[in-house]
């Protein structure tokens, strides 16, 4: 007999797994359904701030098509404390990031903007919020993009941490294992430096691996991407 996940492709199916680790607390996750031929159908409850800085829970529907994620997912969102118009215009903002994510798994990077812009969203003329000013410009247009040099004491699961995307959420999502093999949240991971990035500054706009034997192959990767002078500062302390 035919496993439920079948039909599903394989980076549909590690998403699913990864969301199961990113989207741990009581009730944040669900899968509502799964086949090979439709696809699944996942659930995700998550809070952003509103227009009026307090906290708008939101419950988020994803269907996957069988063909997902070449093709874009279906989306439909829902929320005591929104109208139904700006549930449909956030939903509508939502497709048109997803246009950019193709053909990569997407559902988290959805999550995140939506948590991240739901404010201003709202607060544009013709969402639904009533009449208004422009909105205010985003977190990523007023400040840009920033930096941090991270330190891991350790990683037993690396495959987990690959696949979840651990920068964004590593401090709430269990994607480690502990001693005894158990789902836990990243407790050893200590904050070297941070920083605003350099204008035009293009090198880590994507999650990439890479695996270093020496600490010189680790200097050359610091000075490729024009960190030269943090190495000495952050990086040789942790090995005397």
């Amino acid at each position: 007999m035919a496993g439920p996940e079948e039909g599903l492709a394989a980076p549909a199916q590690e998403e699913l797994e990864a969301l199961a680790a990113i989207f741990c607390g009581p009730g944040e996750w669900e899968v509502l359904s799964r086949s090979g031929t439709q696809g699944a159908m996942c659930r995700v409850l998550t809070k952003a701030e509103g227009p009026s800085g307090a906290d708008t829970p939101l419950e988020l529907v994803f269907h996957l098509p069988a063909g997902y994620p070449a093709c874009l997912p279906g989306v439909s969102v829902s929320s005591e404390r929104l109208t139904r118009a700006q549930c449909a215009a956030v939903r509508d903002k939502l497709l048109e990031q997803a246009q950019g994510f193709l053909p990569e798994p997407m559902v988290h990077q959805l999550v995140v903007w939506v948590q991240q812009n739901l404010r201003h969203l709202l607060a544009a003329p013709g969402s639904g919020a009533g009449p208004g000013t422009c909105p205010a410009a985003s977190a990523t247009e007023a400040e840009g993009p920033w930096m941090t040099l991270l330190h891991l004491d350790h990683m037993r699961a690396k495959t987990r941490y690959v696949r979840t995307e651990y920068l964004v959420l590593q401090k709430t999502s269990k994607v480690d294992v502990d001693s005894s093999g158990k789902k836990c949240r990243e407790r050893m991971a200590s904050v070297l430096w941070e920083a605003r990035a350099p204008p035009g500054h293009a090198r880590f706009l994507a999650f990439e691996v890479k695996e270093l034997s020496s600490l010189d192959e680790l200097r050359k990767e610091f000075e490729t991407a024009g960190l030269e002078a943090l190495f000495p500062e952050c990086v040789l302390g942790l090995v005397k």
